[in-house]
């Protein structure tokens, strides 16, 4: 009697491993094969093969070198991808008063959407937004933080990377 309770335990353990490793291979597309990367045209495809921010010099919105090239690389990646909209979202360090960061932040977010419609963007898909200096990527009162939230980041709508209101 034990061997046979013995035997039906094996044999539930060895269809409890088969079921699973069905679920692993349909998660993986059907083939058993791991992922190979973030799906084309989604937030972290823009994140990994573009880029998806442009930093800004203290009390300044106009954009180096550096922030065109990574907006040219992200025109590129929007014209690729015609479906997908894009919120692009302005920010300044800690110093300075709200309404003046908010101003400020505005401004570095205008001249990112800018330069993608130069570049051929379609301006009804670029949504801009402030968060000024209520939003931070970067904590700490340095200037390696400051630097850091001297920014627009770019993002596929309805994905926020800074989790911000």
């Amino acid at each position: 009697m034990k061997l046979k309770a013995l035997g039906a335990f094996a044999g539930l353990a060895l269809l409890a491993a088969c079921s699973s490793n069905n679920a692993n291979t349909a998660a993986t597309g059907g083939t058993g094969a791991e992922a190979t990367g973030p799906a084309p045209g989604s937030e972290q495809d823009l994140v990994a093969n573009v880029g998806d921010r442009v930093f800004f010099a203290f009390d300044k919105s106009n954009l180096s070198s550096d922030a065109q090239a990574t907006l040219g690389k992200q025109a590129a990646w929007l014209q690729k991808y015609p479906s997908v909209n894009v919120l692009v979202a302005g920010n300044a360090d800690e110093r300075g008063t709200e309404t003046y960061n908010l101003a400020l932040a505005k401004r570095r977010a205008d001249h990112a959407r800018d330069d993608l419609v130069a570049q051929g963007v379609a301006a009804s898909r670029i949504q801009t937004i402030s968060y000024g200096k209520d939003c931070p990527v970067a904590a700490g009162n340095d200037e390696a933080s400051y630097q850091q939230n001297r920014n627009a980041i770019t993002s596929v709508v309805g994905f926020n990377p800074q989790n911000c209101k």
